[in-house]
């Protein structure tokens, strides 16, 4: 079952769902809406090795906005670092921000009950588009979980501290 939007804020003052900072404004009927950070990251390599820690560039979106390029993998992640205990916090690109051709992620949407860190965003786009740092680009929805469960503790991306680049690599050591 999906949590309602007056549901997320009684999980928020029950410590069952953290959103930092929150804003009641971005509550909607069951998802709430999350900032695009002015921060981007590339990945330098001309071709990607899963074995391989690859090698990056960091990007800055001006106000004015940055364009965006077909064919090309952008991470960006969310301004918002979010806990969820309980609940298995699910992503999801706007509609309005899809109807303009621009997905916020790959197959990444799906998080783990116990997940605390920033939203890495993968972005790409179908036409060239300029984006703008801190338009709210995607929603953050929670599904309730059945039967026990181990919660996410220790996994690569816990507790992280901006975009993260794929560490699959990590998985062959």
């Amino acid at each position: 079952m999906i949590l309602s939007g007056l549901e997320i804020l009684k999980e928020i003052d029950n410590g069952n769902i953290v959103i930092d900072p929150f804003d009641k404004k971005r509550i909607n009927p069951n998802s709430y809406n999350l900032q695009l950070h002015n921060e981007l990251m590339i990945y330098s390599d001309s071709e990607l090795d899963m074995r391989a820690c690859p090698q990056t560039e960091r990007l800055t979106i001006p106000e004015d906005g940055i364009v965006l390029e077909p064919n090309r993998l952008y991470l960006g992640r969310t301004v918002e670092y979010t806990t969820t205990l309980n609940y298995v916090p699910m992503l999801e690109g706007r509609s309005s921000i899809g109807r303009l051709g621009l997905y916020v992620h790959v197959t990444a949407g799906f998080g783990d009950v116990g997940f605390s860190g920033f939203w890495t965003l993968e972005i790409q786009c179908i036409q060239p588009i300029r984006i703008y740092p801190f338009v709210e680009i995607c929603q953050i929805y929670y599904h309730s979980i059945q039967g026990d469960y181990d919660k996410y503790r220790n996994g690569k991306y816990q507790n992280n501290t901006g975009i993260q680049p794929s560490l699959l690599y990590k998985d062959f050591l």
